[in-house]
């Protein structure tokens, strides 16, 4: 048996509205002819005449009556498959999104957006994983639908969108025996600090590279992989740490500490989130690209940078 051609399903479905040929035909923009053989083909298709003259003019057949609305069906999910934009509807959606950050990102992103998400859309749910050298392959693949943080090695091959622009403070304790209102520079290089050293990112690296351009040496008493328990760390002890000024202004209702101005000039960055373009025109990550946008201060977005 011959092949069920999409053209004519078209011809079907507008000799079904019409119950004439020649205006179906002229509905579609093609011959009467092409029209009659489309038919001809159909009835051989499904061993039916589908439609018979009658003193009323043309008619359906039963069998017509049962096809039409499932051939309508197919034809407007192919016309909205080709023209339509998909659609994400997130109070009836039931969808897993995995996002890749920091863990800076967990403690700034993840309860207000798991607040917003609880009355919004309570049929998505959120997976959280750290970024990792692994990251680009991973929403390169779909296994990941955004990254969000300060990834310098994603700026190539990625669609990106700025977020906020951060910069650095320091923190102590609030019963440091030694650190008044203001630190200086002698007297911040001769504290003990706290090092974090968060892989896939350029935090540490970038902290380090200004301090010694301005001439100023740390003691590195303590080195941890994650900003999670810095701040407990610094409320507990005199040791002092070099964070960004988001987490500084969040741990400080939240621990025994103060922030003060980093005693020279340190660099500032920009948060973005970043995915693949493979997965721009998605509707789902479309929608919660959005969300975390609105979430954040104005947001600027920039098409994936050439690799050099």
């Amino acid at each position: 048996m011959a092949s069920l051609d999409l053209e004519w399903i078209s011809v079907f479905d507008e000799i079904y509205k019409a119950l004439n040929v020649s205006r179906a035909a002229e509905k579609l923009g093609i011959s009467q002819g092409a029209a009659s053989t489309a038919l001809g083909r159909l009835r051989s298709y499904y061993g039916d005449p589908l439609f018979t003259r009658t003193s009323r003019g043309m008619r359906p057949t039963p069998r017509a009556d049962a096809l039409h609305p499932v051939l309508r069906q197919v034809r407007e999910s192919l016309e909205n498959a080709r023209t339509g934009a998909p659609v994400f509807d997130p109070a009836s959606a039931r969808r897993s999104f995995r996002l890749c950050m920091t863990d800076l990102g967990e403690i700034s992103l993840l309860p207000r957006l798991l607040n917003h998400l609880q009355s919004l859309a309570p049929g998505i749910d959120i997976e959280a994983e750290k970024i990792s050298a692994d990251t680009p392959r991973r929403l390169e693949d779909g296994a990941v639908d955004l990254a969000v943080g300060y990834m310098p090695q994603l700026d190539a091959g990625f669609y990106q969108q700025s977020l906020f622009e951060q910069d650095f403070l320091c923190i102590a304790s609030v019963s440091h025996p030694r650190i008044g209102k203001r630190l200086g520079k002698q007297a911040y290089g001769a504290e003990r600090h706290v090092e974090v050293s968060t892989p896939g990112t350029g935090h540490a690296a970038m902290v380090e590279k200004a301090l010694v351009a301005a001439g100023v040496q740390r003691s590195i008493a303590l080195r941890v992989p994650s900003f999670l328990a810095v701040a407990q760390i610094v409320g507990e002890t005199d040791l002092v740490a070099t964070v960004p000024r988001h987490y500084a202004r969040v741990m400080l209702a939240r621990e025994p500490i103060r922030q003060l101005s980093v005693p020279c000039e340190l660099p500032r960055y920009t948060v973005k989130q970043h995915w693949h373009a493979r997965f721009h025109r998605d509707a789902g990550n479309a929608w919660l690209r959005q969300v975390v946008a609105g979430l954040m201060p104005p947001a600027v977005m920039s098409p994936p940078a050439k690799r050099r």
